[in-house]
């Protein structure tokens, strides 16, 4: 399981009554074996009652977001499931206390990631707790336990049920927001770089997104190497961040060609391309490439435009997908590869090794997350919303902690305003339209006089003609 709804437990339990009988006067023996058959017939067995929850499973209930349908950040809702999820042998149970948000998570909201189901489904891949209940054959977690757990969907809840090999315990110095933000970037990203990089000293590599949550952790564990150049591709009010995260040459993407701009600096190119926008950008990361080099496709953020699936990016994305002949790859000596996390999620034991290798380099201080901001579950679409719209410099988090009265009733304040807005929008909308019917019907009002001003002249200009 990975979190996602499952059926409450059952458990039969039968009340016991006890009655206190007042004092009988002794009977006559034939009484007494009368007496003795009817207590028997009372003490035989009854037919079972219909097994019911156990008071503390029927009153056990959690929060948890759930994608109701494809479309914009009010798709995702904050509703109460109740029962107890099931145990299995080789699962555990973990209070959840932070959730990591990733760009997959705004793709599936959009029906664009398909590894996850159709809704209503909660989404999450990634999140980070404290073990509540183990099942059996679980030996390595117990109750107490601090873990991250990694699944395709389903963790964005306050209680989660997933694989224990699924979970990974968090280190001492390590935090909750920390924990959530790990998983997901930075195994992305070490297996980019170094299994199929296979990153050396005195190389250079391409990161686009450089301040998101990939693109930071792509960028730290460049630094693990030395000497190599970054490349890193983020908005001017980004560069700052990204300079003290160990990017070498940041790059505007929205003013200035990535392109042009890594060439002045390395004419013949890069080793690594780390390209999550798909389209066009994979086949100028491909020509970016030097001789042996190596482009890593992850994505197709290049889809993403607008709050609901925008049919024009995703036509343009197909349109301009990379496919090339392998005889230009020999020819080119490059490679192509294709990464999706996803679609790993059976391969236990090369995600283990992954994370533990990423673990110690995190007890060296080598790596650190770095957290952009931490959102209640009740804010989740402002959330989606300053990482959709590339605000981040970071990682975004969702907290499990209650929000606050004061905040609840700001929020409530903001949703009013933004449904005031939607309305005065609406309003200015249907006027420009109306205004808009008027002017062409005056247009056609104005063409009709001209007509019968035309028809007129000219039934004016007919006896003159005759009388000539």
């Amino acid at each position: 399981m990975s979190g996602e709804d499952a059926p409450a437990q059952q458990q039969n339990a039968a009340d016991q009554k006890q009655e206190t009988k007042p004092a009988e006067e002794p009977k006559s023996e034939s009484e007494a074996k009368t007496d003795a058959k009817t207590e028997a017939a009372e003490a035989a067995p009854t037919p079972a009652a219909a097994p019911d929850k156990a008071p503390e499973e029927e009153a056990f209930t959690y929060r948890a977001l759930v994608l109701t349908g494809y479309g914009g950040y009010d798709k995702v809702k904050l509703q109460v499931k109740k029962g107890k999820p099931a145990l299995k042998a080789g699962e555990i149970q973990v209070r959840v206390k932070t959730c990591g948000l990733n760009f997959a998570d705004l793709m599936a909201r959009q029906g664009l990631y398909d590894r996850m189901p159709s809704p209503p489904v909660t989404p999450g891949m990634e999140c980070a707790g404290v073990v509540e209940a183990v099942g059996e054959e679980v030996t390595d977690r117990k109750v107490g336990d601090k873990v991250m757990v990694l699944s395709r969907f389903g963790l964005w809840q306050e209680v989660v049920v997933a694989p224990v090999n699924h979970t990974f315990l968090i280190p001492d110095n390590m935090s909750f927001e920390e924990a959530a933000a790990f998983p997901v970037n930075y195994i992305t990203a070490y297996m980019m770089l170094f299994d199929f990089g296979h990153l050396r000293p005195n190389q250079s590599v391409l990161i686009h997104s450089a301040a998101g949550g990939v693109g930071t952790a792509a960028t730290q564990l460049c630094k693990t190497v030395s000497d190599v150049t970054v490349f890193g591709t983020a908005s001017a009010s980004k560069h700052e961040a990204l300079a003290e995260a160990g990017v070498t040459h940041a790059i505007d993407y929205r003013t200035k060609d990535y392109v042009e701009e890594v060439r002045k600096i390395s004419p013949k190119g890069c080793d690594i391309v780390l390209d999550p926008l798909g389209g066009s950008d994979t086949h100028k990361g491909y020509n970016l490439l030097k001789p042996m080099g190596k482009l890593v496709t992850y994505g197709a953020a290049n889809m993403l435009a607008g709050q609901k699936k925008n049919l024009i990016a995703v036509a343009k994305n197909w349109y301009h997908q990379f496919s090339i002949h392998t005889l230009s790859l020999i020819q080119g000596n490059k490679s192509v590869c294709g990464y999706h996390l996803g679609y790993l999620d059976g391969e236990t034991e090369l995600i283990t090794q992954t994370m533990s290798n990423l673990l110690d380099l995190y007890k060296q201080g080598k790596i650190k997350p770095r957290i952009d901001s931490t959102w209640h579950l009740e804010q989740v679409g402002d959330a989606m919303r300053k990482m959709q719209e590339r605000n981040n410099i970071g990682k975004v988090i969702l907290t499990t902690e209650p929000m606050p009265e004061e905040e609840k009733r700001e929020e409530a304040k903001k949703e009013e305003k933004k449904d005031e807005k939607k309305k005065d929008d609406k309003k200015k909308d249907d006027k420009k339209k109306d205004d808009g019917k008027k002017k062409e019907e005056k247009k056609e009002e104005k063409k009709e006089e001209k007509k019968d001003e035309k028809k007129e002249e000219k039934k004016e200009e007919e006896p003159k003609k005759e009388e000539k």
